[in-house]
């Protein structure tokens, strides 16, 4: 198995562990000798595989102490990792589910296209999707693909997994993103898709995807209601003097 997998199946693997309550809140995971022993392989692979834990709100590292699990009672939404909404709904335990309204391809125009750094003619996807849990519509997902780079899609490849199908069925390999995180008012659209009550804000997510080469292939905007979800971030102080 390549190294690129490996440090994907250590992540994959603690992620199950911590979310079943294997191993609960404050528990030490094993040194990364230890792990790379088990995995076969090396201490730079199962570092990646524990930074990616870290950077979604799953352990901590302790520099000379080592990695523990962090408390999640709730779904929180982390800034730095980069994570599909199918893969954070399984930390909820709540009954949740997607609601596909559009799947079209259209041309990019003005403002789509400078997002996406391409001609105003070319061809994107654009999804719009609401995120149900406990039967309440509180986050709204609106994403524009470049259809150069994602061929097809459908709704019901949009009301699954659309990373999940980039990923395994298309053999994309997405790397990182830029993330703008802004408070703002409700929108229309915001008004006819999620279920707000008397809220007149959401948070609001822009995120800029890119793969494994640089290519910017995603934007996405992503609207929250503000009394359901926290965002995280691990940041750790370095000293710039010796």
């Amino acid at each position: 198995m390549r190294n690129s997998n490996i440090f994907l199946s250590l992540y994959k693997d603690y992620v199950q562990y911590i979310e079943s309550g294997l191993l609960p809140p404050g528990s030490k995971l094993p040194s990364e000798h230890e792990l790379s022993a088990v995995y076969e392989t090396t201490r730079e692979t199962v570092r990646k595989g524990l930074n990616l834990l870290a950077q979604n709100g799953y352990i901590h590292k302790v520099k000379g102490k080592g990695s523990f699990v962090l408390e999640k009672s709730r779904l929180k939404f982390p800034i730095s990792g980069l994570v599909s909404y199918k893969e954070l709904s399984k930390a909820l335990g709540k009954p949740s589910r997607t609601l596909v309204y559009a799947v079209e391809q259209i041309p990019a125009g003005e403002v789509i296209g400078k997002e996406l750094k391409c001609r105003p003619d070319q061809r994107v996807w654009k999804v719009i999707r609401a995120r149900e849990i406990d039967g309440e519509r509180v986050i709204l997902d609106i994403d524009y693909l470049n259809a150069k780079v994602v061929d097809h899609l459908n709704s019901e490849i949009a009301a699954d997994s659309i990373y999940a199908y980039l990923e395994q069925e298309l053999q994309l390999k997405i790397s990182y993103a830029e993330k703008v995180i802004t408070v703002e008012s409700v929108n229309e659209r915001d008004a006819a898709y999620m279920d707000l009550g008397d809220d007149r804000h959401v948070v609001a997510v822009r995120g800029y995807v890119h793969l494994e080469d640089t290519t910017l292939f995603q934007y996405s905007e992503s609207r929250h209601r503000l009394d359901k979800f926290q965002f995280v971030d691990f940041a750790r102080r370095t000293s710039l003097t010796d």
